[in-house]
């Protein structure tokens, strides 16, 4: 069974990865950043654009980067949509430590279904040098958020 679920979560890291959902440039943006991740050459541009109330009603991004990066980016783009940037921020912090230890003790009840969305990439924990591909595209959809459009970097 468990080799069962690895196998499902590898090949939806390999559709997000080869096929991006949300793989555009978004031209009505009101936030962007660009993200980078030198230790393996990923680069992200984050294009988000919020409602009248500030929630995130789009987001997008365009950039390369390993399967993992793009896989990331792609789930967080469909994840944060209608959240505002404060439930984006803490879905975001929540999939950090997902990502750093392969699990997630917090995130059942409100976030249960988001997280599950975004599990198949908890194996990353397994490879601590990975786990910046899978963060990149959340630390560059802080700096969106914030409103800097400075360039962030995975740590």
């Amino acid at each position: 069974m468990f080799d069962d679920l690895r196998d499902l979560y590898q090949e939806v890291i390999l559709d997000h990865g080869r096929k991006p959902r949300n793989f555009r440039r978004l031209e009505d943006a009101d936030r962007t950043a660009r993200g980078d991740n030198p230790m393996c050459g990923d680069r992200m541009e984050l294009f988000v654009k919020l409602t009248p109330d500030g929630a995130i009603e789009d987001a997008a991004f365009q950039g390369r980067g390993c399967a993992i990066s793009m896989a990331s980016a792609s789930l967080m783009t469909e994840t944060v949509r209608g959240k505002s940037p404060a439930a984006a921020r803490e879905l975001g912090e929540h999939f950090r430590n997902l990502a750093m230890t392969g699990t997630c003790p917090d995130c059942g009840g409100a976030l249960e279904e988001e997280m599950e969305r975004l599990q198949p990439l908890s194996g990353v924990h397994e490879f601590p040098s990975r786990v910046k591909c899978a963060t990149l595209a959340w630390h560059t959809l802080n700096a969106a958020l914030e409103g800097s459009g400075k360039e962030a970097t995975s740590e």
